[in-house]
């Protein structure tokens, strides 16, 4: 049998014998395990070019980076667009971002700071020591980070506990998209050697962001979308305010019917007997709400809820409602009058209290419009992810009644009042989320992960287990 040629037509014999000498004495040496370092730096690679969910990306990655450099606190920061403020909100005709918006540094996973920091850690490019590493582009390190003239403090962190400091920016294709950040106790600095490696880490955090899918916009690239919903993955990022992670059909948080069907064949002694029930079901519910919101140590927050207790036990205010209500011949008729009326004895006087003081009975008229005669239409789904402008009373006493699993404000969407109710609704919970109403439609599956602060539209198979499963 002839010997088989290689592909440069020479026998493997006359070939030769492949040598592998890789040290002085021709032996390899294999790096096996049982190096701290070497071990977490590999595990690090393997676990960075997995596919993996963005939760579960930003939950470990940070802790898997922290324990290569033996660091008590790791922060990683994705760049995003800067929210923008209520003007820009209302006169924008554009519901998009555009490519050129002001963009910030948004602490999205960390290990060693408390969890509220998630989200709410902001810093625009070239603030602080983590904005101006992105913004030069090139790694920074201190020994000593709160004596520096760009350190940016945050009080809720206590930082000053970490005073060595290295940062490294997170690049991607098209630009920068991020930070990493390392803290140490003092006593042991980063050596020139933690820095290259860390700069060499960020490679692999890139790869992992942007592998995690990672939506167009927080890379400033507004992409067109269909009305009526869609099937594409996409990620809005917004504030935290509400801890936990849930899924759920999108529903829009509904409202009474504003031009209530008036009804003369209604008997008017069950119709006040009706209202008056209402009434008290309201007012228990709003004391109920007042113990938890101090069990919950919501103080100022929650002191509105006065305000409704107030107007439920004002007499006067009952007694009109049901005069109105026999004059409307409707329930929704005569709680729209109270409203109007209000409204307009506010505006006269023109002061914001009052102003305020309208705002809310307009919110307790609609909730006790559903409590007492109802309306389909202004009824949510059960389970439902619910989207909105904002929250108010009636999602206490009406919306709240269908079990929510999460809810989702849009840009307007914030303030105390807001963390306050939402933190009573007690489900996972994100404002501030930036292109809300531009992505997501009814019956569109979402992820609401109230930890990082992030909402995921179609998520995944990958996604709704983890969170099923207790474990997203």
């Amino acid at each position: 049998m002839s010997e088989r040629p290689d592909k440069l037509g020479e026998t493997a014999e006359a070939a030769g014998p492949r040598r592998f000498d890789l040290t002085p004495g021709g032996q390899p040496v294999v790096h096996g395990r049982g190096d701290v370092r070497l071990d977490a730096v590999v595990d690090f690679v393997g676990f960075a070019a997995r596919s993996l969910t963005l939760t579960t990306f930003l939950d470990e990655a940070p802790a898997r980076v922290a324990q290569i450099f033996a660091a008590p606190v790791c922060s990683l920061y994705l760049l995003e667009p800067a929210p923008r403020d209520d003007d820009e909100i209302a006169t924008s005709e554009d519901p998009g971002r555009p490519s050129d918006a002001p963009h910030e540094l948004v602490m999205r996973g960390n290990v060693g700071f408390p969890a509220m920091a998630l989200g709410e850690v902001r810093l625009r490019l070239g603030e602080g020591v983590t904005g101006m590493a992105v913004a030069i582009g090139r790694p920074i390190s201190l020994d000593e980070a709160e004596h520096h003239p760009s350190y940016r403090a945050f009080s809720q962190l206590g930082e000053e506990r970490f005073p060595i400091f290295l940062c490294a920016p997170i690049t991607g294709p098209e630009g920068p998209i991020g930070a990493v950040t390392v803290q140490r106790e003092g006593g042991r600095p980063f050596a020139p050697r933690d820095v290259e490696l860390l700069v060499a880490l960020a490679a692999s955090l890139a790869h992992g962001i942007l592998r995690a899918e990672l939506l167009d916009q927080l890379r400033g690239q507004p992409t067109a979308r269909g009305p009526g919903g869609g099937t594409r993955r996409v990620t809005l990022t917004g504030r935290p305010v509400v801890p936990g992670r849930a899924v759920g059909a999108v529903s829009a948080i509904r409202r009474p019917s504003t031009r209530p069907r008036d009804n003369p064949q209604v008997d008017l002694v069950e119709q006040e007997r009706v209202v008056r029930a209402g009434f008290e079901l309201a007012g228990r519910s709003v004391n109920a709400l007042q113990k938890r919101a101090i069990e919950l140590g919501l103080g100022d927050e929650a002191s509105f809820l006065e305000t409704y207790a107030q107007i439920l036990d004002d007499g006067r205010f009952l007694e009109r409602t049901i005069e109105l209500i026999e004059h409307k011949s409707s329930v929704g008729g005569g709680m729209s009058e109270v409203a109007r009326e209000v409204t307009r004895a506010a505006r006269m006087t023109g002061d914001s209290f009052s102003e305020r003081r309208a705002r809310d009975i307009e919110d307790l008229c609609d909730a006790l419009t559903m409590l007492v005669a109802g309306d389909a239409r202004a009824e949510t789904p059960a389970k439902a992810v619910l989207l909105g402008d904002r929250l108010t009373v009636y999602d206490l006493l009406v919306t709240a009644r269908q079990r929510p699993a999460a809810i989702a404000l849009g840009e307007a969407g914030s303030g105390a009042r807001t963390r306050a109710l939402a933190a009573l609704l007690g489900v996972p919970c994100v404002t501030a989320v930036q292109g809300l109403f531009r992505w997501a439609a009814d019956g569109d599956l979402a992820l609401v992960d109230g930890d990082h602060g992030l909402v995921v539209l179609n998520p995944s198979k990958a996604d709704v287990q983890l969170v099923r499963a207790g474990r997203g």
